[in-house]
């Protein structure tokens, strides 16, 4: 009998995109257009050398990240999925995901031509419906686009659609967000995902951010309190912090970020987590196409982490969703006992920031708000408990505590 396979994200990044937003910190190329194709022969070239890695796997997501995809085209948006397809074993209920913006998604015959090569969601980049707000941002669409974009997606026959909007845009009052929202909510996609705005060192909003009016902390808290409450009135239920789904459409691959599932990327600056070892390519496309072409050096950073340490990502990570931490999950896994977290989560408890449900705990959307100071707190009691059995290990004291 075969060993099952297990299973598999495969990330392919597309670095090119028409223009970069204000805000934008991902590793994307505007105006490079001319190195497309060279690239999507370095791309495939990439998949085909590496498939054997995955050779005990079957790849249930797949997932096109930028950049912007769809600014590729649709031909050789097909070419690298049927690479991938030939290459890897795919499953045939694979979640396959199209990046998209609003301008480079309005032709429903390429959608259509684009959804028969396999692809079977879209995320698109609508990040607001006010026009003002995507000018001050460096959008390159319009709100009608927008609209235009969902239409053609849904004409070609996608149902299983994301949107993307951004909270705590310059002069964003509570307001205009509320609008966006209800504007959001009225194209009907499957899957929403709300992101406060960051003001990333090295970004053009960076350089500016002294002259644009930002909305402070706390009116960005009140704005994501109030998306939580009005999307899961609209039949949208949060599973992570920053996303929101109708049943049955949370985004399989990026659940496998936030539960230490495997995945495979493609593409600079393209992250991995496989077999044990997180892997990264550097942030160069013309490294990356002469590295695969002539067999050169292309990892960034190269990681091999051992299963009993990936309790500090197992904590981090769990935190972010609504699943939560399961205590007898983290016990099994990393045979160490649960109850140092107890006092703090207790206590998180009776200040509303967290639940125990189903012999699980959770964050609240409170406690979302300051999820990175409980988390902060949760590794300082776990790593007291690390120093607390390290010094009786060095006492010759082994005895196993039961309570």
């Amino acid at each position: 009998m075969k060993p099952e396979k297990k299973p598999l994200g495969l990330y392919i990044h597309i670095p090119f995109c028409k223009q970069k937003c204000t805000y934008c910190d991902f590793y994307s190329l505007p105006g490079s257009e001319s190195q497309m194709d060279g690239y999507v022969d370095a791309l495939c070239a990439h998949l085909a050398e590496l498939a054997p890695y995955a050779a005990g796997y079957l790849a249930d997501t797949v997932y096109f990240g930028g950049g912007t995809p769809s600014f590729l085209g649709e031909k050789r948006l097909v070419r690298i999925l049927k690479t991938a397809a030939k290459k890897y074993h795919i499953a045939k209920d694979a979640e396959i995901t199209l990046e998209a913006n609003p301008d480079s998604a309005g032709d429903w015959k390429t959608l259509k031509a684009l959804r028969r090569a396999g692809f079977n969601r879209i995320s698109l980049g609508m990040q607001s419906a006010c026009g003002e707000e995507l000018r001050e941002i460096g959008r390159v669409h319009t709100a009608e686009q927008t609209a235009a974009a969902v239409e053609a997606i849904r004409r070609a026959g996608f149902q299983n659609l994301s949107l993307d909007l951004i909270y705590g845009l310059p002069r964003q009052t509570m307001e205009r967000w509320q609008e966006n929202l209800a504007a959001a909510a009225a194209l009907e996609p499957e899957h929403l995902s709300c992101y406060g705005l960051k003001v990333e060192a090295g970004t053009p909003l960076f350089a500016c951010r002294e002259e644009v009016e930002l909305p402070g902390d706390e009116a960005q808290a009140d704005m994501y309190l109030y998306a939580v409450e009005y999307l899961a009135g609209q039949g949208y239920g949060q599973y992570e912090i920053s996303n929101f789904a109708k049943e049955g459409h949370a985004s399989r691959h990026n659940l496998k970020y936030w539960t230490l599932g495997e995945y495979m990327g493609f593409g600079p600056g393209a992250h991995s987590d496989l077999g044990g070892t997180r892997y990264a390519y550097e942030r160069d496309l013309e490294g990356y196409i002469r590295g695969v072409r002539e067999g050169g050096p292309l990892l960034a950073e190269n990681d091999r982490i051992p299963p009993m340490d990936r309790d500090i990502e197992w904590l981090m990570l769990g935190l972010r969703t609504v699943y939560g931490l399961d205590p007898k999950v983290f016990e099994n896994r990393f045979r160490r006992r649960f109850r140092c977290f107890l006092p703090l989560l207790e206590e998180c408890r009776e200040a509303g920031y967290a639940v125990y449900q189903e012999g699980r705990w959770h964050l609240t959307p409170q406690g979302f708000l300051v999820s990175n100071q409980i988390i902060s707190r949760l590794l300082d009691a776990l790593a007291a408990e690390k120093q607390r059995r390290a010094a009786a290990a060095a006492r010759g004291d082994f005895r196993v505590d039961r309570d």
